[in-house]
């Protein structure tokens, strides 16, 4: 899809050419052409003094009323026996939610072999209602299955809001639940809220994590967002009230064109930044992809995930797994350990919320200290290695 062109009324002036940001607009002899590369931004439209250029029409609206969809749900991440800790963070914030606009909140469990308790927990961190669909089919994720039963659900009990972890799981299968709904999909939302009018306000990074985006879905139900993990607080409190109930589905929501033979568990335990109590980051101080390993020495010492800065995975110096940041992972571990990070914006919104920030970097002007609970002014190639024998003789003794 791109900007329309009204022939009659374009001059060929050029001003819409030299105003598109993407470069998507040339000139020709007979009038402009605009090609794929265009993101139907509107400049070209807002410049055109003739009125040339206009965009498609779309979004119409549901051929239904919004006003019939009724209710926030949570999708509840179950993997490996246990629920994944964004569930209970997003059903705390959705609990927020649901009471603003006077309406029920709902988790949603999928699986094999669920037990009640399993849902019980999920009351406790908010929900009034928990549906379990639980079929041996689901007892490993596929995006099909797990889509095909969210949407023929949703389908069903048509809730207003729905919103799942951007986890490796949530982005993979809940844009295909998005455009099985035909409903849009903000992903990677940092912050969330309720407009007086009901519209979902859908806060996340763009441009490079320059600015904060806020987004709304004003014509499709269910209005949809996955956030990240450790942006939300989780808050369980005893002796909540719910009910679960077991929800049985057609047969062709299990069938899938993949199967699953083996599931193997990841080895990198440095990668899982997002549930890790301790993180040790590298910047650009650093210097090399080498001397990563005084990181990852100190890492595993304290049993903790290797992070790093923006700058430290552009130079191609840890893969992008390991970035913390507002272009990468939210954490907010129990200690954070920051060495050679000058403490960018980008970078300190990712890690803020730790509960102790221990800095070490040579500058004693350097933003990252203006976070700190420890501030260690030191040349890092001295201080790491000295600090790592501390800990090992510590320990030994």
């Amino acid at each position: 899809m791109k900007a329309i062109v009204d022939k009659q009324r374009c001059t060929v002036c050029g001003v819409c050419s030299e105003a598109c940001p993407m470069g998507a607009i040339s000139l020709r002899e007979n009038g402009i052409e605009i090609s794929d590369d265009c993101s139907l931004c509107g400049i070209c439209v807002d410049t055109c003094e003739f009125g040339a250029l206009s965009l498609p029409e779309v979004g119409q609206g549901p051929s239904e009323d919004p006003s019939s969809y009724r209710g926030v749900w949570v999708y509840a991440e179950w993997r490996e026996g246990k629920v994944h800790a964004v569930s209970h963070e997003l059903l705390s914030a959705g609990r927020i939610l649901a009471d603003k606009r006077g309406v029920e909140l709902g988790a949603v469990l999928l699986g094999s072999g669920i037990d009640d308790r399993v849902a019980e927990e999920l009351i406790a961190y908010g929900a009034e209602v928990v549906y379990v669909i639980d079929h041996p089919e689901l007892a490993h994720f596929t995006d099909e299955r797990y889509s095909k039963c969210i949407v023929e659900l949703v389908g069903r009990k048509r809730p207003e809001i729905f919103l799942a972890g951007a986890t490796s799981m949530g982005r993979s299968f809940i844009p295909r639940v998005a455009a099985g709904l035909r409903t849009g999909l903000t992903a990677d939302c940092t912050e969330l809220d309720i407009a007086d009018d009901g519209h979902l306000l859908q806060t996340r990074p763009a441009f490079g994590g320059n600015v904060m985006a806020t987004i709304i879905c004003p014509n499709r139900r269910p209005q949809m967002a996955t956030v990240r993990p450790k942006v939300m607080k989780p808050v369980r409190l005893q002796g909540r009230k719910g009910r679960i109930e077991r929800v049985d589905l057609p047969a062709e929501c299990f069938k899938a064109r993949v199967e699953v033979l083996e599931v193997i568990a990841e080895q990198d335990r440095t990668a899982k930044l997002t549930e890790a109590d301790v993180i040790v980051s590298g910047g650009r101080g650093l210097r090399s992809a080498e001397n990563f390993s005084l990181i990852e020495n100190l890492a595993q010492l304290m049993n903790g995930a290797v992070g790093a800065s923006r700058g430290a995975v552009e130079e191609g110096w840890m893969a992008p797994s390991h970035q913390v940041g507002q272009t990468g992972r939210t954490v907010a571990p129990t200690l954070y350990v920051a060495v050679g990070i000058s403490g960018a914006v980008q970078h300190l919104v990712g890690m803020q919320g730790s509960e102790v920030i221990v800095a070490v970097n040579k500058d004693p002007s350097a933003p990252i200290f203006d976070v700190a609970t420890y501030g260690v002014v030191a040349d890092l190639f001295e201080f790491i290695p000295e600090f790592t024998k501390r800990i090992k003789r510590e320990r030994e003794g």
